[in-house]
């Protein structure tokens, strides 16, 4: 058992973690750990744990903790009453003093490879700020800068080693990452400089040195230190003593990594019937060429089904020969229906068992594992596509930390967080175009068939929306049974209904609605509901105030609602301000809201809409002239938010924009015979084509 500082405080019981409930307890922990087996009286406790203010009870809270705390790591022999205080004492001791005995292993050793090896032994102890969870005690957030110092003093001592070694080629990433995280840090400049000179590269070495001078002057207002100075006359008159050391062979350091050399092909296979996407494709290119040197990001998000992995996997085929270190693969089962998202710390290991690298050396900690991770690709050109993922948390730890490597993601979130903290390049997918959806038909069921039957073939294509799944679980039906007419396929799509069940592929990866059904269930309570109620609009489209009455919330509620439907790509805003999905996610909304909401709901919820309508309908013919009807609608059903028009110029845009949704509302009252708002809208359009002559017919041949 073992106690950890070198992060947030907790306990390590063989590979599992125990984390400590409460501030004071993880203070009075941390505080006997730093003291390294030493006695610490019960004042020094009481002062560090309450800061200098402890309350009245602070003794007998401070037992409390003591008492808590040897239950967890195992008795009372764990914590010992030793005069005037308490002695910690377990069999793993504390991550801090492994670090220190392996650090002062590493200095006393006279062979650089041991050095190396006993330094990122220790160095993998540190999972992020020491005593992490314990922020804002006074002695313990000056351990805290001490412990960092003492992590930073190590990193030097490894550089320095590995520079011995020979491996100034492989240091350069590590140290213009660290640079940048420290960059008043003159010692890691000094190793830079050395680096680039040694690897030929000595305008850059010279170039490091004027920047850290020029930023050294103009913020602290001093200069470098006489070692740097020296350092650059020497680069400048390429100096003998700077050339690197004779025995630069393999170092043996690769065994904290042993056998970490493979070189890893994790693609899936390409997808033979891959068809179109050319746009896209072209793009992806021209963002890979234009690329400066750093981690590339390309993050391919859209709604369920529109072939995001298949691009992918595809594009990541065509460039995989520009990353001769290999290409990692892992599906993040973000989207899963078990509802299993995979973790971090699973798909590290599973990259690292690809390197080569022995179970034994792989760290049972998140934070290590992820480290040792870094280290291994840092230097390297890797492609690395991480599928189906969730949220960005989840894949930060998985982003390589040096430059070089591209990363392709795959989500059905936009992922925006990724875009604004770590400088990914958004690539949204929407549905095919119909030349595209046609090829795609022809590759798989022959283009004879498709030419026999046209008219179906336009049919299937409007019936699948253009999105790949659903043309894909059509064609292979079609494959399936040769002698079965397009038209009978074609039918079945025709009807909006029953297009879900005819695209039900068999298995859940493969059947439209299932697979649309493990979006809607990562949303919130209220965004699902929301979602499924836009199953009862007519379409095409709507505003965010005509969203507000549907549901009765607030017109404030609703734009985090639609932001996070947008964000999944269950709901698309094609325009500014309008908001839209195609027929397949319509009609599985309609389904939910079949299944979910009573009939009584689903009314309320009908009426509350054409309410909408209605009222901002009549304002609107008001605002544009006398109308004949007088009298106006009756008071708006409780929740229900009209659209706020000031003057004649808002009032006609509104109706030019609505015309085919008023229709539709139209035809909905009717289909629930709501005879009233049928009336009344119908009536609205009356009036207002009145006043604009021919825009009536002409919108009803539309």
């Amino acid at each position: 058992m073992q106690v950890r500082l070198l992060g947030p405080v907790d306990v390590v019981d063989g590979d599992v973690a125990q984390p400590i409930p409460g501030l004071r307890r993880r203070a009075v922990l941390a505080v006997l750990g730093l003291a390294a087996g030493d006695p610490v009286s019960i004042e020094r406790l009481v002062e560090v744990v309450w800061d200098g203010a402890p309350p009245a009870r602070a003794l007998n809270t401070l037992q409390s903790n003591i008492s808590y705390l040897r239950g967890l790591l195992g008795g009372r022999d764990a914590i010992v009453a030793r005069p005037p205080g308490y002695r910690l004492y377990t069999d793993g001791g504390t991550d801090l003093d492994l670090a220190r005995q392996l650090i002062g292993q590493a200095r006393r050793s006279d062979n650089p490879a041991e050095h190396v090896r006993l330094l990122e032994s220790a160095l993998l102890l540190w999972r992020g700020r020491p005593l992490a969870d314990v922020a804002g005690l006074s002695w313990l957030d000056s351990q805290a800068d001490r412990l960092a110092q003492l992590r930073l003093d190590a990193l030097h001592d490894l550089h320095g080693a590995r520079l011995a070694l020979g491996e100034h080629t492989q240091l350069i990433a590590e140290l213009e990452n660290l640079i940048r995280e420290h960059p008043y840090q003159e010692r890691f400049h000094r190793h830079l400089m050395l680096a680039y000179y040694r690897a030929g590269r000595q305008a850059d070495a010279l170039s490091a040195y004027q920047q850290l001078r020029r930023r050294l002057a103009d913020e602290l207002a001093t200069e470098p230190a006489l070692e740097l100075r020296e350092l650059e006359a020497a680069i400048l008159r390429q100096s003998a003593s700077l050339d690197p050391p004779g025995h630069a062979e393999a170092p043996e350091r690769r065994s904290v990594t042993e056998g970490a050399a493979e070189v890893p092909r994790q693609l899936p296979a390409d997808l033979g019937g891959f068809v179109g996407r050319l746009d896209h494709l072209a793009d992806l290119d021209r963002q890979l060429e234009n690329s400066r040197d750093g981690v590339t990001i390309r993050v391919i998000s859209g709604t369920a089904g529109v072939g995001k992995t298949a691009l992918a996997v595809h594009w990541a085929h065509r460039v995989a020969h520009r990353f001769p270190d290999g290409q990692l693969y892992v599906n993040l089962r973000g989207f899963d229906p078990a509802g299993a998202s995979m973790a971090p710390a699973e798909a590290i290991r599973g990259f690292l068992e690809a390197f080569g690298v022995p179970a034994a050396r792989i760290p049972s900690g998140p934070d290590a594992r992820a480290a040792l991770y870094r280290t291994i690709v840092a230097g390297r050109r890797l492609l690395i596509l991480l599928d189906n993922a969730a949220d960005a948390d989840r894949l930060r730890p998985l982003l390589p930390g040096a430059p070089c490597s591209l990363v392709v993601i795959t989500s059905r979130d936009q992922l925006r967080a990724l875009s604004v903290t770590d400088g990914a390049h958004p690539h949204p997918l929407d549905l095919m175009t119909r030349d595209e959806a046609r090829e795609m038909l022809g590759r798989r069921i022959g283009a004879t068939r498709l030419a026999a039957e046209p008219a179906a073939v336009d049919d299937i294509i409007d019936g699948s929306y253009r999105l790949p799944l659903a043309l894909a679980v059509v064609a292979a039906r079609a494959a399936t049974y040769p002698r079965l007419p397009l038209a009978a396929l074609a039918a079945e799509l025709r009807d909006d209904r029953g297009a879900l069940q005819a695209l039900a592929g068999g298995e859940a990866a493969v059947d439209v609605r299932a697979v649309l059904s493990w979006s809607y269930r990562q949303l919130s309570p209220d965004a699902a509901r929301l979602f499924r109620l836009l199953g009862l609009h007519p379409g095409p489209d709507l505003t965010a105030a005509a969203v507000a009455s549907l549901v009765a919330l607030p017109p404030s509620r609703t734009p985090a609602l639609l932001a996070e439907l947008i964000r999944t790509n269950l709901v698309g805003q094609p325009v500014p301000g309008r908001y839209a999905f195609h027929g397949l996610l319509r009609t599985y909304a309609w389904e939910l809201t079949e299944h979910t909401e009573t009939a009584r709901q689903r009314r309320s919820a009908i009426r509350r809409l054409l309410d909408h309508y209605t009222h901002t309908a009549d304002a609107a013919n008001r605002l544009l002239g006398p109308t004949c009807d007088d009298a106006p609608p009756g008071p708006v059903e409780p929740g229900v938010t009209p659209e706020p028009l000031s003057d004649e110029a808002h009032a006609l845009a509104w109706f030019m924009a609505e015309r085919r949704v008023l229709f539709a509302a139209v035809a909905l009252a009717a289909r629930y015979d709501l005879q009233g708002p049928s009336r009344r809208l119908a009536s609205a359009l009356a009036a207002f084509s009145a006043k604009q002559g021919d825009w009536y017919a002409d919108s009803v041949a539309s």
